[in-house]
């Protein structure tokens, strides 16, 4: 039987609404009258939580007005447009600016998901489950953010956080997870909360520049500018949403993680971002435009079109655009030998993106010099939270997994981590393999040149789920950060185990909007990272800071 997602999120939210009436905690007077809080900020069940209305939750934009909406006391404003539609002569170009609105604009929905692969997205499966994944409406019409903020033009200047969802370069939207909602930590740490749609996959990043001249210089990248688009709406517009555009952290996690990254090697980010946090995704550079270019050389020859007729592909329905480009790019990897990092992503053109390593002074472009947090996960990659059977593997059983990835290293590669981590079983090695720091290692030296402090996490909770088989899985942090574990609790479980990390958590990520320094809060004395010592805070019932705990096993997957 096919589950019937709509009504199953729509059953998720239910609970969502009843288990977040329980802890509502107000940091702003503005609230409509019949507000009838206790001194702890809770309210009480029969009191009213949501209000519309035509003179509720209204701001002004540079385009025009937009009404939202005031939830737990929190105003929340849904699809509000950054950029024009994408599509027809806009595709492949720089995002635009949206079309000015007279009338006061509804901001109560989120906007489209940007063009996508949405086929066999939500089986009826654990993962569904688990991740209950948010898309709607799918278009190139994409360019909206979202806006949850606990006061509106009432003079506060507010940290603002701009969140950058994952799915790699190809997948995703601004609310694709729970655990994505801005509402908690709005409210509770007296913040903006804004997340983002931007293009992507081939519609983003389609390098056609070396086909289509100067008309197309920027196409490899325009979903990267959709980003910078965002930003600057913010820096012109945050200020009537109480927001400060001087105090603005962007934060994304996996292909979002390397948004961020890449954000804070772009150029156009400077005056516009000021804080950044990386979650179980880094990069330390784009793709290199000799290879981008001929998969743009390939995709006009599968569309079947010369160069003269290249504005046609503008006109193509995106989802067949979708599969010319695919088709495109594996016959360029096959005929060319090429192997790239990413399908389809950023491009280093040595003008939006500098070309060699991200912060280390190669490129004559000037990027952003901010303070940097890094974290990822124990278990990223776990490979059997569905499967019982895997969790009595045995650590031969392990290094002949880890064969066809290693080679005659796995049986070297299985002994150090066991050697570096006595206490854990080989199902644990296994992942904590797949889920190697590696390359956030990487990104948080190249960051350390320019001089501003980065500081390095490690989550290591586990949910008590599936038999404790979810372990520190990859997206599994995003809702403690956010204060969501409650929100998301086919994540966390609920309750207050999740809950009191997540205090520690958001709590030192609320000081590092502030200051640049997530200490402050509760969660122990976090050094800054050096390359020297690898300091690392672990997250996890028990927090501590702890020097580079997993360097011996990591030397084991060096080439």
């Amino acid at each position: 039987m096919k589950i019937n997602r709509r009504q199953f999120v729509r059953n998720l939210g239910l609970g969502t609404a009843s288990l977040s009436m329980g802890s509502l905690i107000s940091t702003s007077s503005c609230a409509p009258s019949g507000d009838s809080r206790d001194k702890r900020g809770k309210v009480s069940d029969d009191d009213q939580f949501l209000f519309i209305g035509d003179d509720i939750a209204i701001a002004q934009t540079e385009y025009g007005k937009v009404q939202g909406y005031l939830l737990n006391h929190v105003y929340t404003f849904l699809g509000v447009p950054y950029g024009a539609d994408t599509s027809g002569k806009n595709r492949f170009m720089p995002p635009q600016k949206p079309e000015p609105w007279t009338d006061v604009r509804p901001a109560v929905f989120y906007g489209n998901t940007a063009p996508q692969r949405m086929e066999n997205r939500w089986p009826n499966n654990y993962g569904t489950f688990a991740d209950h994944w948010n898309y709607w409406d799918v278009s190139e019409d994409c360019l909206y953010l979202n806006v949850w903020t606990p006061g509106i033009a009432d003079g506060k200047k507010r940290p603002v956080l701009v969140w950058l969802h994952g799915g790699g370069f190809t997948n995703g939207s601004g609310i694709e997870q729970d655990g994505y909602h801005g509402e908690n930590i709005s409210r509770e740490g007296d913040i903006v909360f804004c997340s983002i749609n931007h293009r992507l996959g081939p519609i983003g990043f389609s390098d056609l520049s070396g086909v289509g001249g100067e008309a197309y210089k920027d196409s490899g990248n325009v979903g990267m500018l959709d980003i910078i688009a965002a930003l600057r709406w913010v820096h012109d517009n945050i200020a009537n949403f109480g927001g400060d555009p001087g105090n603005v952290t962007v934060m994304g996690q996996s292909g979002g993680g390397s948004k961020v990254c890449t954000v804070a090697a772009m150029p156009a980010a400077k005056g516009l971002v000021h804080r950044a946090v990386a979650l179980s995704g880094s990069t330390v550079g784009a793709s290199d435009q000799v290879m981008t270019r001929k998969v743009g050389e390939y995709i006009l020859r599968e569309a079947g079109l010369t160069a003269s007729q290249l504005d046609k592909l503008q006109r193509i329905p995106w989802r067949e655009y979708l599969d010319i480009a695919d088709r495109a790019c594996k016959k360029c990897w096959e005929d060319q030998g090429i192997s790239m990092r990413r399908t389809f992503g950023p491009v280093a053109d040595d003008r939006n993106i500098p070309a060699g390593v991200f912060y280390s002074g190669e490129s004559h472009l000037e990027s952003p010099v901010v303070p940097m947090i890094f974290c990822t996960t124990f278990h990223e990659w776990n490979p059997n939270r569905a499967d019982a059977a895997l969790e009595k593997i045995t650590q031969d059983g392990v290094i002949e997994k880890l064969r066809s990835q290693y080679g005659d290293k796995a049986e070297s590669i299985v002994k150090a981590f066991a050697k570096n981590f006595p206490d854990k079983t080989p199902m644990e090695l296994w992942a904590m393999i797949l889920s190697s720091r590696q390359r956030v290692v990487e990104a948080a030296n190249a960051k350390l040149k320019q001089g501003q402090p980065v500081y390095v996490a490690w989550f290591g909770w586990c949910p008590p789920l599936f038999n404790n088989r979810m372990r520190a899985f990859h997206c599994s942090d995003i809702c403690f950060w956010f204060k969501n574990t409650d929100r998301m609790f086919t994540h966390t479980g609920g309750g207050k185990v999740p809950r009191a990390l997540s205090d520690k958590m958001s709590g030192a990520l609320l000081n590092f909007m502030r200051t640049g320094d997530p200490n402050g809060g509760e969660l122990p004395a976090w050094p800054k990272y050096t390359e020297e010592n690898g300091e690392v805070m672990i997250l996890n019932n028990t927090c501590e800071a702890r020097n580079d705990p997993d360097r011996e096993a990591r030397k084991s997957l060096e080439v």
